[in-house]
Order: structure tokens, then sequence, then C-alpha cells
């Protein structure tokens, strides 16, 4: 074949350093643009960006020129340097070290983007903690609690 075709959707999930929410009302929006705009560069053409103030949703396209890993990489390092420039309040700023990336079947990326847009709302009824639990438990991902908060 002459030619490589993907079609590879994930959600990418992760929190700040210890889930101090340094993501407030001020700084959200311009963030997630940032996050999007991050993405954009890598070759992903779709990208969806939501969350609270302590972490980030990411829906979006993988594309075939990035390993997960130095994608996921490159988003947190080119972030977190962006957002310590928005003012004194966030010279402290950190991404958690670890993140959950999931597949995502192009049938259920409708009801996946809806949930990224969502977060807001969803987060009234439910913490960072048990949301990402779930995620694991919904992908049959074995972990060991210890190590999966920072």
């Amino acid at each position: 074949m002459p030619q490589s075709f993907t079609k590879l959707y994930a959600h990418l999930i992760f929190s700040t350093k210890n889930r101090q929410p340094f993501l407030d009302e001020q700084i959200r929006i311009r963030v997630h643009g940032y996050l999007a705009t991050i993405i954009r560069n890598l070759d992903s053409p779709y990208v969806v960006v939501g969350g609270v103030a302590d972490h980030v949703h990411i829906l979006f396209d993988m594309g075939k020129f990035h390993t997960p890993l130095e994608f996921v990489e490159q988003v947190k390092r080119e972030s977190s340097k962006f957002v310590k420039t928005l003012g004194a309040d966030y010279k402290n700023f950190y991404w958690q070290r670890g993140y959950g990336i999931f597949s995502v079947s192009p049938t259920h990326l409708s009801n996946a983007e809806h949930y990224v847009r969502n977060q807001e709302d969803h987060h009234k009824k439910r913490t960072f903690q048990d949301e990402f639990k779930e995620f694991l438990k919904r992908y049959e991902i074995e972990y060991d609690e210890r190590y999966v908060w920072d």
C-alpha cells in the first residue's frame, strides 16, 4: 500500500500537581485555547479541550506522526511554560507527572465531546479522583492507588 491511513481518537486526562486549583476562571479559557493550539501544531486536525480548576480533558485525533508519550510530554511541557507567563499567581504551576490516555471509537466521538465540553457540570457531582478511577475501571486498567496521585 503506497499510503498510510490513521484515525486514532484519544481522550487525554491530566491534573495540576497535587490537584491545585490553578486553572481559575481568569485563565482557564486561555489555557484551554493554548492546549488546543499545541495539539493542532502536532498535526491533530481535531481537538476539544475542557476541564475545571484542577485538571483538563483533551479529546483529539492522534494523527500518525507522534507517539502518545512524546505527544503528552510536549503538550504538558509547552502549556506549563505558558501558564507560568500568566502572572505571579501561577509561577509555581506544574502538571502532575502522570496522565491517562484512552482510546475513543469514532462511533462514540460525539458522546466523548459532550463529556469533555461539560466538565464544570459533571464535577458538581463528582471529584477528579472518582472520575479518573472510573476511567481506569471502564478501560480495565489495573492500578495501585498509592501511585496514581501526585
